[in-house]
């Protein structure tokens, strides 16, 4: 069969949904200081990386993974201290668990609802699995438009809610009451997305057994594990319970369940680095201010995103001087002359910040 007609093909049997998406793109980085993908610069110490290399030799790889990964599970619920009676469901990373649950409860016209700008794979997963997106832009200030909020879950009864906290890709920390105000406002789940949560200040986990709607979900990948590819929800068992369901078998492999539980029995040093790097993003977010031609935002995540003038120009340059950062000019209408940069060591904030000095001088 040619291509042309398989292309034919494709275009009759796919639905116009799919057709019409453009896939999730991720920058090819090599030979670049990366910094447009929130993972932890920082590499995991030598005398960990030696145990678990002792891990992974004597690992059963011919063998299928515990299938409730049991063990694992134990060591995410003794680090984040969940609630009594709370209980995990583990993805392979975020993005299956946001899957899982748009699956879960897509009956006829279910509505999944989120502010914007946030997390893209809401929207994608929302149209991938043919629910019916609706997107409430947040306040210019990027704070939560409150109001407008809540008259979008009255009208539109959404079945699913996601809220990152702090968001993505603006950094911010939403208010906690007017998160609480949205629980209380929705007729359906809502989930409270904490990937960044080892750089924030406040966590909806302990407010888990207060509201029958609520489920915490989040990603070891902004802490040192994005290779490991590992997600969990936490909340009650009523909920996990239907959606264990839904889990594809053996989604997690023997070498990531290995792995995260020999990091998380060290999830001190994890956190030691989560602490150098709000330090360094302190430092960046100080360095950026000064720029005059940069606008940047407050962050209690691991990137900052700013505003300035040329935004493509300015990406193009940084790549042009071995910097890879995040444009996201052109992807939402309030992230015009936007970039996102994640922290880095400070040696590549101080060549990402000597970059973006010459593209701006030069661009002038």
């Amino acid at each position: 069969m040619s291509s042309n007609s398989a292309s034919v093909l494709a275009g009759a049997l796919l639905r116009q949904e799919v057709l019409d998406l453009h896939a999730y793109h991720v920058q090819d980085s090599s030979g670049y200081i990366k910094l447009d993908a929130m993972e932890n610069p920082y590499p995991v110490p030598p005398a960990l990386r030696a145990e678990i290399a002792e891990v992974v030799a004597a690992a059963a790889i011919n063998r299928y993974p515990d299938p409730g990964a049991v063990t694992l599970k134990e060591k995410i619920c003794d680090v984040t201290g969940l609630p009594k009676g709370m209980e995990v469901l583990l993805g392979n990373g975020s993005d299956e668990l946001i899957q899982l649950l748009a699956m879960a409860v897509n009956k006829p016209d279910a509505v999944l609802l989120s502010v914007e700008p946030s997390f893209v794979m809401y929207k994608m997963i929302a149209i991938f699995t043919g629910m019916r997106y609706v997107g409430v832009p947040l306040a210019s200030d990027f704070s939560l438009d409150l109001p407008a909020t809540l008259a979008a879950i009255k009208r539109e009864r959404p079945a699913l809610v996601f809220l990152s906290y702090p968001n993505n890709p603006t950094g911010n920390l939403f208010s906690a009451q007017d998160v609480m105000q949205i629980i209380e406002a929705s007729p359906g789940l809502v989930v409270v997305d904490e990937a960044y949560y080892a750089f924030a200040r406040d966590s909806f986990i302990p407010h888990l057994a207060r509201y029958p709607n609520l489920l915490v979900m989040r990603t070891f990948s902004k802490l040192g594990m994005a290779g490991l590819r590992l997600g969990f929800l936490a909340g009650s068992a009523a909920w996990l319970g239907q959606l264990e369901k839904l889990r594809l078998p053996y989604n997690v492999g023997v070498l990531p369940q290995l792995v995260a539980e020999k990091l998380l029995a060290h999830h001190d040093v994890l956190l030691q680095q989560a602490e150098q790097i709000k330090l360094d993003r302190a430092k960046l977010y100080q360095q950026l201010r000064e720029i005059a031609a940069v606008k940047v935002y407050p962050s209690e995540a691991n990137f900052l995103l700013f505003r300035v003038a040329n935004a493509t120009v300015v990406f193009n340059g940084l790549k042009q001087r071995g910097v890879l950062i995040k444009n996201l000019n052109g992807g939402h209408t309030m992230l015009t002359d936007c970039l996102r940069v994640t922290v880095g060591t400070p040696d590549e904030n101080e060549k990402f910040i000597a970059a973006l000095q010459e593209t701006i001088n030069q661009s002038a």
